[in-house]
């Protein structure tokens, strides 16, 4: 399905999500982090799996992810956070 089946004002749109996606995701991550602090047993796991896949999609080495899921400190996952948006 080619950007051809979109109208001119549809495709700026969608360029303009993928042009954002890293500050999309760094949003959704720091939500995560304030959702960890309040949630219990399942929903916590299931915002642990979330929060992986957002720092995969953001590139963070897989031996910070393996660490962070590991500890499951929601203070650690808000320093990388900090540090993610620091650095661009």
């Amino acid at each position: 399905m080619g950007m051809d089946n979109f109208t001119k004002h549809q495709q700026g749109i969608i360029k303009r999500y993928y042009q954002n996606i890293d500050q999309i995701t760094w949003q959704k991550l720091s939500e995560l982090v304030g959702d960890l602090y309040l949630a219990e047993g399942k929903k916590r796991e299931k915002l642990w799996a979330s929060a992986a896949a957002h720092m995969e999609k953001l590139e963070v080495p897989k031996d910070r992810i393996a660490l962070l899921l590991a500890k499951k400190d929601p203070s650690q996952l808000a320093k990388l956070v900090e540090e993610l948006m620091s650095g661009n």
